[in-house]
C-alpha cells in the first residue's frame, strides 16, 4: 500500500468515528493541458482570479492573473478541467506591505514580469462565460487591462448564489471549501481558481451541482434600478435595501430580478420618493453587462 493509499484508508476510518471530520488538501490531478473540442452539449467556463496592488481599478494595477477553464455539460456537471495557468506583471511601483503579507508576492517576485496578453485574451476569448468569486472586483480590472474582453459574459459565485439555500453558511471561498471537505494553502490566484473550480463541482443540498445553480442564475437577465432624484434623507433606507451609490452619475442603484420590478417600484414610490418628483429608471442587464464598470459605474 502506497503512502497516499494508506492515508486515504486512515482518513476513511477516522471519518466514520463520531466527532471527527476529515479535510482533504486540493490536488491538481486529472487535469488536461487543453480542453477537447467544443460541442453543442458543452459549455466552456473560465474561472478567473486576480491579485492587484489595491482596490481601485482606475489607479491600481493587476499583478497576477490565473485562469482555469472547464467543460460543463447541460446538467451543470464539470466533465473536463484544464490545468490552471497564471501570469505576473510588474506594476512599476512597490507592492503595499499588507498585500505582500496576504499574497506572498514581493517586489522581487514581480520585477521585470509581463502578462502574455495574447495567451490571456485567447484563453478567455474562447469561453462562453467567465466566473470569479467576486466578479464586481475582478471584472473592472480585467476590462481595463484587456479591453478586447469587455463584451464577455461574467458570473459571480459570491453574489449570485444563495449559499444558505445550497447547504452552506458564509460566503468566503476558503470557508465554503472547508464545509465541502477541502482545504488549500495560501491566498494566490492559481490556488484560488483551483479552489473555486472544485467548489463549483460539488453537489448542493438538492443534489444538483453548484455550477448548475450558478449558470442558471447567470442566464437570467437582471434589471438595474436607479433611484434617480431620490431625496438625500432617504440614503440610509436605500443602503439598507441594498442600493449602492454611483458617484459619477449621482444616484443610488441596485440589481433586481424581473419578478421583483413591480414590488421595487411600489417600495420606492411609497418609502423613498413619497411626494417628490423623482422616479426610478430601469435598465436590462445581461451576463455580458453584469459587473461591468462601463454599464453601472460600480
Amino acid at each position: 500500500m502506497s503512502v497516499a493509499e494508506e492515508g486515504e484508508h486512515l482518513a476513511q476510518r477516522l471519518s466514520r468515528i463520531p466527532g471527527f471530520r476529515v479535510l482533504r488538501e486540493l490536488q491538481l490531478t486529472g487535469l488536461v493541458d487543453q480542453l477537447a473540442h467544443r460541442s453543442d452539449d458543452l459549455r466552456t467556463v473560465a474561472i478567473v482570479d486576480t491579485e492587484t496592488t489595491g482596490l481601485d481599478p482606475n489607479c491600481d494595477k493587476v499583478v497576477e492573473i490565473a485562469i482555469q477553464r472547464l467543460s460543463v455539460d447541460l446538467f451543470g456537471r464539470i466533465v473536463e478541467v484544464e490545468r490552471p495557468r497564471s501570469w505576473r506583471e510588474d506594476p512599476a511601483r512597490p507592492m503595499p506591505p499588507r498585500l505582500t503579507l496576504l499574497t506572498g508576492l514581493t517586489d522581487e517576485d514581480l520585477a521585470g514580469c509581463a502578462f502574455d496578453d495574447d495567451a490571456i485574451t485567447i484563453l478567455l476569448g474562447e469561453v462562453d462565460i467567465i466566473v470569479a468569486h467576486n466578479a464586481a472586483f475582478d471584472r473592472p480590472f480585467i476590462d481595463l487591462r484587456f479591453p478586447i474582453l469587455r463584451n464577455k459574459a461574467w458570473g459571480c459565485s459570491l453574489s449570485q448564489l444563495d449559499w444558505l439555500i445550497l447547504g452552506f453558511d458564509g460566503r468566503a471561498l476558503g470557508h465554503l471549501l472547508l464545509q465541502a471537505g477541502w482545504y488549500f494553502q495560501g491566498h494566490r490566484a492559481e490556488q484560488d481558481v483551483q479552489a473555486l473550480s472544485t467548489l463549483l463541482g460539488c453537489a448542493a443540498r438538492d443534489g444538483r451541482t453548484i455550477m448548475s445553480h450558478l449558470l442558471e442564475r447567470c442566464d437570467r437577465p437582471n434589471f438595474l434600478v436607479a433611484a434617480v432624484g431620490a431625496p438625500f434623507d432617504a440614503k440610509d433606507l436605500l443602503k439598507v435595501r441594498g442600493y449602492r451609490w454611483n458617484a459619477e452619475r449621482r444616484h443610488w442603484w441596485r440589481e433586481i430580478d424581473e419578478d421583483d420590478i413591480q414590488g421595487e417600484k411600489i417600495w420606492l414610490d411609497q418609502v423613498v420618493y413619497k411626494s417628490s418628483n423623482g422616479q426610478p429608471t430601469l435598465t436590462k442587464i445581461t451576463a455580458s453587462e453584469r459587473f461591468s464598470r462601463f454599464v453601472n459605474g460600480s
